[in-house]
Formats: structure tokens, C-alpha cells, sequence
């Protein structure tokens, strides 16, 4: 009887170390809970319809544009995270819109999960890019290396090596993705602890201390970016920056058991 109590009791008790479960960002039927901000526009404005929701795939989309002038854009999911494992399975289709003209050449089969990123809300009319860290997701074109999964760094800095790594752009060592394949990127975010880039479930890219610094984002308020500022957590958005792309998953582990201890959250 008191091993049968013993048993009961430890049932009852909340599975605190237990694997937490991936959950969806987007429902597959619409935006909801996700936000459209364009340069040179209000926020909540989805400009040309080119975040939607169609056979459950979520698409960025040009097929209604016929000029471009900056407007990048990014579509923010509605609240902020610290600690988690995020991924994104994602193809990308079709042609650059031929009206970004000459100077968006990096912008061809370009996209990403923008993190630790500022609220919207607080983005300036005409700012083009959050300041975050973009795990930078690109499509090989056709011929020669191209990997994915990278670092750029709007407005931002990071840690490599154990010092402040400056670059704005910095290439993983994830493989070349050719065509109109699906591709799957994890990211490991720990707080400002650790962000880890993975793609097929290596590793390819690690860095540290992520913070306020730098260009690569204008214009920008000066209340907000303020240089050295530890980004501990924030908000997570994909862009929109004239490439083409579907997502069949964007989901999320939420981690915020790892605040107390992150060394044993290292792997997960």
C-alpha cells in the first residue's frame, strides 16, 4: 500500500524536466496573430497582399507588385520570447520581383528569421530592417556555394571566439540548397547566452552576447538603439525583401524553463 501511495504521489507531481513539445506559429488558415510592417508604412499595413495564408502554406509573395522603392518588410509574430528552439521549414519559388531593379542582387532567394528584434511598435515609419539578429535564410542559384542559415546583424553585434565579431553578414557552414527544395533551420536561443544556427541537425554557426550596435538599420530611433544594450529576448519576424518564398512550418519550442539553469539546455 505505501509503494502504491508512493507511485500515485509521484504522478501527481508536474513533469518540470520533461521535453517540451513543438508548437505552431501560424494556424495554416491565416495571419492571425502576426503583424506586417513595411518601410515606409504603418504598422498593420500588409502591403499588396504580400504576407498570406494560401493551401496552408504561408507565402511571401510579389505577384501583385510592379515596382519597388525600399518598401523591405517584415511580419512580426505577436509576442516576444527569451529562451526556445524555433524552426522553419521553407522553399523558395518562383523569380525575384524584376522591379526591385539593380542593387538588390543579395536579395535574390533571400529570407529569414529576424530575432531578439525590437517591438514594431517601436520601429520608425521609414526604418527598412528591426534591429535583431537575422538568421539569414538563402537558396542556391543554380551553380556554386551559397549556404544558408548565416548571421547578419542589423543595428546588432554578437560574440565569436570571445570578441565582439562586428561583420554585418557572417556565412555558416550549412550546404547549398539548389532549386525549389523544402529546407528545415533550427535555431537554439538561449537568452543572450547562446544562439546556435543548426540546418539537418548539425551545427553551423555558434556565437554569444548578442547586443545594440552598429548600422544596417535606418532610420532608426535613438530611444530605442541604444549601443551596447544586452538583447536578452525579443520579438521574431520573417521578412519580405523581394524573393519568393512558402513556409510549410514555423514552430517553436518554448524553453523558458532553461532561465534557471542554461548550461543544461546547452544540448537540447
Amino acid at each position: 500500500m505505501l509503494l502504491r501511495l508512493l507511485l500515485v504521489g509521484a504522478l501527481a507531481l508536474p513533469l518540470i524536466h520533461q521535453d517540451p513539445a513543438w508548437t505552431p506559429l501560424f494556424n495554416g488558415r491565416d495571419l492571425t496573430g502576426w503583424t506586417p510592417k513595411f518601410a515606409k508604412h504603418e504598422i498593420g499595413v500588409n502591403l499588396r497582399d504580400t504576407f498570406r495564408v494560401e493551401d496552408g502554406l504561408l507565402k511571401v509573395s510579389y505577384d501583385k507588385w510592379t515596382s519597388f522603392d525600399g518598401e523591405f518588410g517584415h511580419l512580426f509574430y505577436e509576442r516576444p520570447f527569451t529562451h526556445y528552439r524555433i524552426a522553419a521549414e521553407y522553399r523558395f519559388v518562383g523569380e525575384q520581383l524584376t522591379a526591385a531593379g539593380r542593387g538588390l542582387g543579395w536579395a535574390v532567394r533571400n529570407n529569414g528569421f529576424m530575432l531578439h528584434s525590437q517591438d514594431p511598435k517601436t520601429m520608425v515609419r521609414d526604418q527598412d530592417f528591426p534591429i535583431s539578429i537575422e538568421v539569414q535564410f538563402l537558396g542556391g542559384l543554380g551553380s556554386g556555394l551559397r549556404p544558408t542559415a548565416n548571421l547578419c546583424t542589423p543595428g546588432t553585434h554578437v560574440t565569436m571566439a570571445g570578441k565582439l565579431h562586428t561583420p554585418h553578414c557572417t556565412n555558416s557552414t550549412a550546404k547549398t540548397y539548389h532549386g525549389d527544395q523544402w529546407v528545415r533551420v533550427e535555431v537554439l536561443v538561449l537568452g543572450d547566452q547562446l544562439i546556435r544556427h543548426m540546418v539537418d541537425g548539425e551545427t553551423v554557426l555558434e556565437y554569444t552576447k548578442p547586443q545594440i550596435g552598429g548600422g544596417q538599420a535606418s532610420p532608426t530611433d535613438p530611444a530605442v538603439k541604444i549601443d551596447g544594450t544586452p538583447l536578452t529576448g525579443g520579438y521574431i519576424a520573417i521578412q519580405s525583401e523581394t524573393a519568393p518564398i512558402e513556409f510549410r512550418k514555423i514552430e517553436i519550442m518554448n524553453l523558458e524553463h532553461c532561465r534557471a539553469d542554461v548550461t543544461a539546455c546547452r544540448n537540447m
